[in-house]
């Protein structure tokens, strides 16, 4: 299981520490401070994860410039003991620990560190790492952003061997991404086919979406934050700053909790509501006992404190036992 209870939120620092320890630190205060089960970075060697003729994605050059992916991710690397650094650090603050790794020494790395790993998007078509991590025997959480369902059966596949437990992010690899790419409904899609749990990671701006895939089921939510949208990297100008996450798990919280047990029933605190809102039987006017009650003798009026206007038929032809003024509500003993 990813979490006992609830969504699992992921708070994605990834690399928007852009090479520095210490920010990377301050990024963890701000993971614990929202509420966030976890904070996430990125573990990788520039030269191992990419050669020198390698482009920046578009979204990368519209926020850094053009060159190379190598070049711009020497400048966001972390040493190796600093994932030990920051790994001591979330566990005294309570928080966990997770850091995706882009390939075999990046794993190997985070063994130690890590309760769980989580793979990338763009690594889900790496079936090497794919079945290195998995013979890790940890669970392990796959982005499926830029794949479909046949590439997302081929991972899934490598990965069955081992018996680790599988979970799956519907994603959208697009910085930031459009709504109208969204498709939230798929996470009701890959959970039917693969039969395993499913959440989502959001490249959307704003709040709205990470609550509405916790409304519809997910298990995980992830989202990337930055201590400042205002910072040159990347990956900041599409993440949440520090408040604005803080108020994303609460809203998720807030989801959960409202989303109930699906069992339809008054609720407490209702019946005082039910008593002012719904109608009783009443006279239309002055009645004197022994009138048969017909039609135009009786309204439905509130507070609901007697006999309901359903039980209408059940009335009309009685006769009155006893004097009822305009207004009075009926009751059984009346008739």
């Amino acid at each position: 299981m990813v979490r006992e209870l609830g969504v699992f939120i992921i708070a994605e620092a990834g690399v928007n520490h852009d090479g520095s320890l210490e920010q990377a630190h301050r990024l963890v205060d701000a993971a614990v401070e929202s509420g966030a089960d976890a904070v996430k970075f990125q573990t990788f060697t520039a030269e191992l994860l990419a050669n020198g003729a390698a482009p920046r994605a578009p979204y990368q050059q519209r926020e850094v410039g053009a060159g190379s992916q190598v070049e711009m991710l020497r400048r966001l690397e972390l040493e190796d003991k600093a994932f030990v650094e920051l790994a001591a650090h979330c566990s005294r603050a309570g928080i966990e620990f997770m850091s995706t790794p882009f390939h075999k020494e990046a794993a190997d790395l985070l063994e130690p560190l890590v309760r769980r790993f989580k793979i990338g998007s763009g690594d889900l078509t790496d079936i090497p790492l794919l079945e290195h991590v998995a013979r890790k025997g940890k669970p392990l959480i796959l982005s499926t952003g830029m794949s479909g369902n046949d590439e997302i059966e081929r991972a899934l596949k490598a990965v069955a061997g081992s018996g680790v437990p599988v979970s799956l992010l519907h994603c959208t690899s697009l910085y930031p991404a459009p709504f109208d790419t969204v498709n939230l409904k798929a996470m009701a899609g890959l959970r039917a086919r693969f039969g395993v749990p499913v959440g989502y990671s959001d490249h959307t701006l704003g709040l709205a979406v990470p609550a509405a895939a916790a409304a519809l089921g997910a298990a995980i939510v992830e989202k990337h934050f930055t201590l400042s949208r205002a910072l040159k990297g990347p990956d900041h100008a599409a993440s949440l700053e520090p408040a604005e996450l803080r108020t994303m798990v609460e809203m998720i919280r807030q989801v959960e909790v409202a989303l109930g047990d699906g069992v339809k029933r008054v609720m407490p605190g209702e019946e005082a509501t039910r008593a002012a809102a719904r109608k009783s039987l009443v006279a239309r006017r002055d009645l004197p006992a022994g009138t048969t009650l017909g039609p135009d003798m009786v309204a439905a009026k509130r507070p609901g404190t007697g006999i309901p206007p359903a039980d209408l038929a059940k009335v009309l032809g009685r006769t009155l036992r006893r004097d009822v003024k305009a207004d009075e509500p009926l009751g059984w003993d009346f008739l």
